[in-house]
């Protein structure tokens, strides 16, 4: 049985709606690129895409928590929490590659119970909900089988310098490189095997724990542990739970 409600799946989905209407207006437009603290660039569809979801929560849900790239966070000690990136993947937005998304995911009590990844110019939308399978465009999908690393192919946004990286990297049979939370979405539809990456935020991660638990695979942090606020942001999915058994020993035992 779902932990979400229906009229909440619902919300989300019209949340994703409005967002990819500010998205596709921008996309491909010379937007002005700024630059925030971490480096990391940021446009005024960034921002805009943040607030057209926004404007849909405080009317419909005013007490539950928001927490968002560009506009911060409030209550997020609310029962529900939900957790916005509105262009993960930036690089590709302002460089005209539809591998960009939108990330909508619901906290309950701490918990991902619900995620979208939205890719609103292709119209690729990954959908997850605990409870049930996880759906692309409305039809269910899963991750493929790939119990050794030695046959998987590892994605990841690009490289890092942790040896854990390193050593995936190594012994994985193929490496693709970028796409972002788009990545993610193939792991949990089985055309990628493996992703690990380091240091993501919340907004990065908390729509992609329910897409790819609900289509079979396994998302934690470096150590094995569920994904929550105050986790480090290292992450490792894979689509096959011995797969992600595997690559945790690998990590154990790299000393």
């Amino acid at each position: 049985m779902s932990a979400v409600p229906d009229f909440l799946v619902d919300l989300a989905l019209r949340c994703a709606d409005a967002a990819g209407v500010v998205a596709r207006r921008h996309y491909r437009t010379r937007v002005d690129v700024d630059v925030k603290a971490d480096a990391s660039p940021v446009t005024i569809a960034d921002r805009e895409v943040e607030s057209a979801i926004r404007a849909i929560l405080t009317v419909e849900r005013p007490d539950d928590g928001i927490l968002g790239e560009e506009h911060g966070s409030q209550d997020l000690n609310a029962e529900y929490v939900w957790v916005i990136d509105p262009i993960d993947g930036t690089k590709s937005f302002i460089t005209g590659r539809p591998l960009f998304t939108t990330l909508i995911a619901l906290l309950h009590r701490g918990v991902p119970v619900l995620g979208i990844i939205d890719q609103p110019v292709i119209g690729d939308r990954w959908l997850g909900i605990a409870g049930r399978p996880t759906t692309l465009n409305g039809a269910p999908i899963t991750t493929r089988p790939c119990a050794d690393i030695a046959m998987a192919t590892q994605a990841a946004t690009m490289p890092f310098h942790q040896v854990e990286f390193a050593m995936t990297q190594a012994s994985s049979r193929y490496m693709v490189w970028g796409g972002d939370a788009y990545a993610f979405g193939l792991l949990a539809g089985g055309f990628i095997d493996l992703m690990v990456e380091a240091g993501l935020q919340p907004y990065d991660w908390a729509a992609l724990v329910a897409v790819i638990e609900g289509a079979g695979g396994l998302i934690t942090d470096w150590e094995g542990q569920p994904l929550r606020l105050g986790c480090n942001g290292n992450v490792v999915a894979a689509g096959d739970p011995a797969l992600h058994a595997q690559v945790l020993a690998m990590f154990r035992d790299r000393l």
